[in-house]
């Protein structure tokens, strides 16, 4: 562990501001001036306040993003690219703060905030860039009196909903699809962490952005999705966060024809076949499991591991788990911070203790650790039965499972088995265990004998009950444009 005990509060409330709404090109109390806390993760003491949207609130913000889209849709699109640039920018300069921020509302450790801002202003750069890539083509008519072409058009004001685990991240894909695309939009951004998401918008309020563009709301969640979803103003939905809350959410907008992209739960399964390089799995795979404290949608969870190597593998992996001490994310070297609730700490100890009960080992960790703050630490279970809570159910955590297998065809049947197909990973040296890993997978993201990558230029999604939709590449400005067929007959 680093110098300071997991529990040492090293933040301020001092350091860390209250967070407003924004609407309609001004930031403002919620019209009650209703407001909720806001909790440092490492200690459980409360640092800020937040103001907390009721429906007149939203009303405002459906007015003003109904006439902020009548306003930007009008702007061209290398203009818009300009001024995103521009709060691409900004929001590089105001990196470090950011971070502190955000460190302080959620938890992870101070390098990996300021890796999410910054990689926060490379999204929105691409993101601006290929909005100037919006094309429609012509068609060769059927009757040369005539003319055939496709245009591509804005589909009109968006709400997004977002999770707390990357608070900047989420945000920013959505907010520069939709902004490149000529969209405006509604952010339900989290209540735990308001004030990183709050610090994005402000630098696309400081770049320029039309009054009416960009709101950005808290409050309770379902009154919210409730109350925005079946409005006629909005036009599309997009959600990051839980598989059980997103098919709800789709479902209501199906109900009133609104499009959608899910990007949802995920129990990723890391393949380790006999022939792979075990340190570079280690290296990659399994400090990848400890990054954001497990918290994170895409996390390797569930390795399955050739017989020949699991326990080398397994010796290894904890190893490696125990370089990881909990500590305040704002400590010089700290490598992994508190969880970001307390329900988190619950999830891990039903988990654990569900594992053991069915005759799973603790390699390492599998416990609390201080008594001040939401630390937990790494753990890795062993000799778990496939049919125990960790096989089945996403840990959204430090924790994850070692299993053997015999074939291959053994280990993409168990990869596969359940509903998730967000992302996987898989190590072996064989150009024949990669082909049929990448082709048999069932999963919107895959990484062979690499960590993931995240880049703004790669889809980024899931099948099955990860979601639909894109929120990387082309793939994502797809869901906030639609398509016009226009044939004209000249005579």
């Amino acid at each position: 562990m680093s110098t300071a005990t997991a529990s040492t509060p090293t933040q301020t409330a001092s350091d860390y501001p209250d967070t407003q709404l924004f609407i309609d090109g001004q930031w403002c109390d919620a019209a009650d001036g209703k407001t909720m806390a806001v909790f440092n993760p490492a200690n459980g003491q409360e640092i800020g306040r937040l103001a907390h949207a009721g429906i007149a609130d939203l009303d405002r913000a459906l007015a003003a993003a109904q006439k902020g889209f009548e306003t930007w849709r009008a702007v061209p699109a290398h203009e818009r690219q300009a001024l995103m640039r521009k709060a691409a920018q900004i929001f590089r300069e105001r990196a470090n703060e950011t971070a502190r921020h955000l460190t302080m509302e959620q938890g992870k450790p101070l390098a990996e905030a300021k890796g999410e801002a910054l990689a926060a202003a490379d999204v929105i750069d691409w993101m601006a860039d290929e909005g100037r890539r919006v094309y429609g083509r012509i068609v060769p008519p059927r009757d040369l009196r005539g003319t055939a072409h496709v245009t591509r058009h804005p589909v009109g004001p968006v709400a997004a909903f977002t999770p707390w685990n990357f608070p900047i991240n989420q945000v920013v894909r959505k907010l520069s699809a939709a902004l490149a695309t000529g969209n405006s939009i509604i952010v339900k951004a989290p209540e735990e962490t308001p004030a990183s998401p709050a610090a994005l918008m402000r630098a696309f309020v400081d770049a320029g952005v039309p009054a009416g563009v960009v709101q950005l709301v808290y409050g309770v969640p379902s009154q919210i999705s409730e109350y925005l979803i079946p409005h006629p103003i909005i036009r599309k939905i997009t959600f990051t966060g839980s598989t059980p809350v997103g098919k709800q959410l789709a479902a209501l907008a199906g109900q009133h024809m609104k499009r959608a992209t899910m990007e949802l739960g995920g129990h990723a399964p890391v393949i380790v076949c006999e022939d792979a390089d075990i340190d570079l799995a280690i290296k990659t795979a399994g400090g990848a499991k400890f990054r954001n404290a497990g918290q994170v949608c895409i996390s390797p969870t569930r390795f399955l591991v050739a017989k020949p190597i699991v326990e080398e593998f397994t010796q290894k992996f904890v190893a490696q788990a125990q370089r990881f001490a909990p500590a305040d994310g704002l400590v010089e070297g700290t490598r992994m911070g508190p969880l970001a609730n307390e329900r988190r700490i619950s999830a891990m100890q039903a988990l654990t203790a569900d594992a053991i009960k069915r005759g799973g080992t603790v390699a390492t960790g599998g416990r609390k650790v201080g008594e001040a703050g939401n630390f937990w630490a790494p753990t890795i279970l062993a000799h778990v039965p496939l049919e125990a809570d960790i096989f089945n159910q996403e840990p959204f955590g430090p924790m994850a499972v070692v299993h053997g297998f015999d074939t291959l065809d053994q280990a993409l049947t168990e990869a596969n088995r359940l509903p998730y197909g967000l992302a996987g990973y898989a190590y072996t040296q064989s150009l024949r265990n990669a082909h049929q890993i990448a082709e048999r997978l069932e999963v919107g993201l895959l990484w062979i004998n690499q960590p993931a990558a995240a880049w703004p230029e790669l889809p980024f999604g899931g099948v099955k009950d990860s979601g639909y939709g894109s929120e990387g590449g082309p793939e994502a400005l797809e869901a906030y444009l639609t398509t016009k067929s226009v044939s004209t007959f000249c005579g």
